[in-house]
């Protein structure tokens, strides 16, 4: 993995882990939160609505009990009934009504109030108008006990009132009337006040429920249909539970009817939900900081990094002269320029390191130079000793010469490069020197283009490859042949028709310098022919040796020349 990726994959793991974390651990927080804050409040809302409308109906209940048989108003009723005289039955109705209308009065809770006769059909007393007509089958029943029905939320059977309210029937118990019932409604606002108790019960809906748990008023008719059951497997212990994607909480009255509130999943939700959007919206922002901020690590760390790997590749490539680049950042400025202070320096070592090699070459080429075989000169010297004794002084002389132009060509100091013309010189006076000394015949032909006598080629390399052809099997009737032409390239050749030299004597001659004892001749060889074709023109400039045993010898010298056919 590249370190891009490396601090791509580091930094979003140290951003997000905790984040997730801190995610799960408030999401589990605020859930408990949001399901104690609305199990509480619904709770606290239902007891609210449970503890009023039991003291609606025990209002109701006491305010009826004065109206029976037991209470005056009931004894003035059983003698209003008895009553046969016109006179007596008015000043009844006054009394009567004159202590229902201080009931009432006393009690603002209660709403309208009346006497029935329920086999004749008759309403007696009411203290407000009544619809008409009045019936008292149809409305639902919450509870009923001995000698009392309770009704739970209906439209007032009131003229002039059309809210839900509360009723009671209570039996009067008169001696004489068994069908003789008092009925009273309450003035409470049972919707307003259920709807408006706080901000959680916004978002619910109320069941009220009988003794048996039929549903005696509902919020929800059209899941929740009233004079249906509200679950099959309702219990009184049971409080809570999920029906029909609602929540429900219940409260259950001391009378045995109960209160439920409904909540729709989705509102249950909703504040949770609301938390989920606003944590994908954090968690947006933080992709968005963490992406930006790992951009940031990438181009103050990873481009100062590929500038190095710049650097060291322009290095790695011998390209000493890049320019070089440069860093906002103090750290990687600093390392900058202690690199670039690294590369000029490298490059002073380089520059340093290869002129110490140049004059070390030039050391051994001139020590190479020096090396001349003593026996060489004395057996010559020894051979014009003798000619001088058994011939006249011509030879002597001519002897001598040769040797002496000779000596004066490989030893002189100075230039390391010649012409070719001075190169086919000192060969000549090498062969003569060599003719004189040995007692067969050979011929040697040379041929050079006129137009290639004043090309400069590396001095003396032409004496080292005639002298290999004369150690290495050329006999009496020998042939040596020197040809320097030029097609693409300068080209020198030159072959023998001797007994020729195996692969591994060819190996040995190029890779290894002789050693004292095996040296002959002037003591140079073809090793170093090659090392002065690669000091003066490095790789441009090639040896090969090619021979057949029993048949003879090829060298060819190849030389790419430029303008001005110049050696290094």
């Amino acid at each position: 993995m590249t370190l891009k990726n490396r601090i791509l994959l580091l930094f979003a793991a140290a951003t997000l882990i905790p984040f997730i974390c801190t995610c799960y651990l408030s999401y589990n927080t605020i859930t408990s939160i949001l399901n104690t804050k609305l199990q509480s409040g619904i709770q606290s809302n239902l007891k609210q609505v449970r503890l009023s409308l039991e003291n609606t109906l025990n209002n109701l209940n006491h305010v009826s009990q004065q109206l029976t048989f037991k209470g005056n108003v009931g004894r003035q009723l059983e003698k209003f009934l008895m009553a046969k005289q016109p006179y007596d039955r008015s000043y009844l109705t006054d009394e009567i009504k004159s202590q229902l209308n201080l009931i009432t009065f006393t009690n603002p809770n209660v709403g309208l109030t009346l006497y029935y006769l329920r086999d004749d059909q008759t309403t007696l007393f009411e203290n407000t108008g009544m619809k008409q007509p009045f019936h008292i089958e149809n409305l639902p029943i919450l509870a009923e006990y001995y000698g009392i029905t309770y009704f739970g939320p209906h439209i007032s059977q009131d003229r002039f009132n059309n809210q839900y309210v509360l009723s009671a029937l209570r039996k009067v118990d008169l001696p004489e009337r068994e069908d003789a019932y008092v009925y009273i409604e309450s003035g409470f606002k049972l919707t307003q006040s259920i709807l408006d108790l706080d901000e959680v019960s916004k978002h619910t809906n109320h069941l009220i429920l009988d003794n048996n748990g039929r549903i005696s008023y509902s919020e929800l008719q059209d899941i929740f249909p009233e004079n249906s059951f509200f679950t099959d497997t309702l219990s009184p212990s049971l409080v809570t539970g999920i029906t029909s994607d609602y929540y429900w909480y219940r409260q259950v009255s001391n009378q045995g009817w109960s209160v439920v509130s409904l909540i729709a999943k989705s509102d249950y939700n909703r504040e949770k939900n609301r938390w989920i959007m606003q944590m994908l919206g954090l968690a947006l922002l933080f992709a968005v900081v963490s992406l930006t901020i790992g951009w940031l690590l990438w181009k103050m760390v990873y481009r100062p990094l590929s500038r190095f790997h710049k650097e060291i590749k322009s290095i790695a490539g011998s390209n000493f002269n890049a320019a070089a680049t440069q860093s906002s950042i103090p750290e990687f400025e600093m390392l900058l320029n202690q690199f670039q202070h690294m590369k000029v320096q490298i490059t002073q070592l380089y520059s340093e390191i290869k002129a110490k090699e140049k004059r070390r070459a030039d050391l051994e080429i001139e020590k190479l130079q020096y090396q001349i075989n003593p026996h060489f000169l004395m057996n010559t010297l020894d051979t014009a000793h003798w000619l001088a004794v058994m011939n006249g002084q011509e030879e002597i002389d001519r002897l001598v010469t040769s040797l002496n132009k000779l000596l004066y060509y490989n030893l002189r100091k100075g230039n390391s490069v010649a012409t070719i013309r001075d190169e086919i010189d000192s060969l000549k006076q090498y062969l003569t020197l060599q003719q004189i000394r040995y007692n067969f015949q050979f011929d040697v032909k040379i041929h050079v283009d006129d137009a290639l006598l004043e090309v400069t080629v590396p001095r003396f390399i032409l004496q080292p490859l005639v002298e290999n052809s004369l150690y290495h099997g050329l006999d009496d009737n020998g042939r040596i042949e020197v040809v320097v032409r030029k097609n693409d390239r300068l080209e020198i050749e030159i072959r023998d028709n001797g007994g020729g030299i195996s692969e591994e004597t060819i190996e040995a001659l190029l890779e290894q310098e002789q050693t004292e004892h095996h040296r002959v001749g002037m003591g140079i060889g073809l090793n170093y022919v090659k090392r002065m074709l690669a000091f003066h023109y490095e790789g441009k400039a090639s040896l090969t040796v090619t021979s057949e045993l029993g048949k003879g010898t090829r060298i060819i010298i190849s030389i790419q020349i430029g303008e001005g056919n110049s050696t290094k």
